[in-house]
């Protein structure tokens, strides 16, 4: 499973159920007595779970660093996905987001998540193959086509479920009752907040794609071609700088989130 450092997991879910939390509605949230949310990170989903609903909503991750900063909204226990610490039927409502992308076998968690859970099962999931990209800097939307394009052909897991999550619920043996989309869309504009001040530095260094190197070059991308897109965000990066000081510089990000919402049989 991959791991995520706390910057990472805040800067990429910050302000993600701000403005409508219609997604989450199949959860019945306001008559949940006990909720789980496995994979908390660092606890974003959690705290909208602990202010929606009148139960207890307990946090549930592998990364003891990651727990830390969740149980500032809600108790929390270290555990693995695959083997929750948990008896049967423990809880009535089992949610994750952004977990099952990244397990090699999402249907075994969704099991055992099952197993702990005496009626409902929820999944909140992006499709990273339909991710949309609007910049001030040209380059900026094709540039990070190509980018994703080459990880998802190189990424062992399968980051792109979320359109397809209900096939994975099936597969668990649960009843698939409810499917939503929504977009999480992140926008830069002035004035720039530090994230997106390191963002614009890590593009005009290579950095960001350095982390993904090895993904990368797992799918059919060669080290030249590598090696040309790596070139080409650095000046694209520089470009974003320049646009910065001058605070011309403005980018939306959508990335669309699917609800997948399963019942014990």
């Amino acid at each position: 499973m991959r791991e995520f450092s706390e910057d990472y997991l805040s800067r990429t879910r910050e302000g993600m159920w701000d403005d409508s939390r219609d997604a989450l509605e199949p959860l019945d949230l306001d008559s949940r007595d006990r909720i789980l949310d496995v994979g908390c990170g660092t606890g974003e989903l959690s705290r909208v779970l602990a202010a929606e609903s009148p139960g207890e909503v307990i946090g549930c991750d592998a990364a003891p660093e990651l727990l830390a900063a969740a149980a500032e909204y809600v108790p929390v226990v270290a555990g693995d996905a695959y083997q929750l610490p948990f008896p049967d039927g423990a809880f009535d409502l089992v949610v994750c987001q952004a977990l099952l992308i990244n397990l090699p076998e999402p249907a075994a968690a969704l099991a055992e998540f099952a197993r702990v859970s005496r009626d409902l099962v929820a999944a909140v999931e992006p499709d990273n193959a339909a991710v949309e990209v609007h910049s001030s800097v040209d380059v900026e939307d094709a540039l990070e086509r190509r980018a994703r394009r080459a990880y998802l052909d190189g990424v062992s897991t399968d980051v792109a479920l979320g359109a397809d999550a209900s096939e994975a619920f099936a597969e668990a043996g649960l009843e698939v009752l409810a499917t939503r989309r929504y977009d999480h869309v992140r926008t830069v504009e002035p004035p720039y907040s530090d994230a997106a001040l390191r963002a614009a530095r890590r593009k005009a260094t290579g950095d960001g794609l350095a982390d993904d190197r090895t993904t990368m070059l797992s799918g059919s991308l060669t080290e030249r071609e590598y090696d040309d897109l790596r070139r080409a965000w650095r000046e694209m990066g520089r470009n974003v700088i320049e646009q910065m000081q001058t605070r011309e510089y403005r980018r939306e990000e959508s990335v669309p989130f699917h609800v997948t919402v399963g019942r014990i049989p």
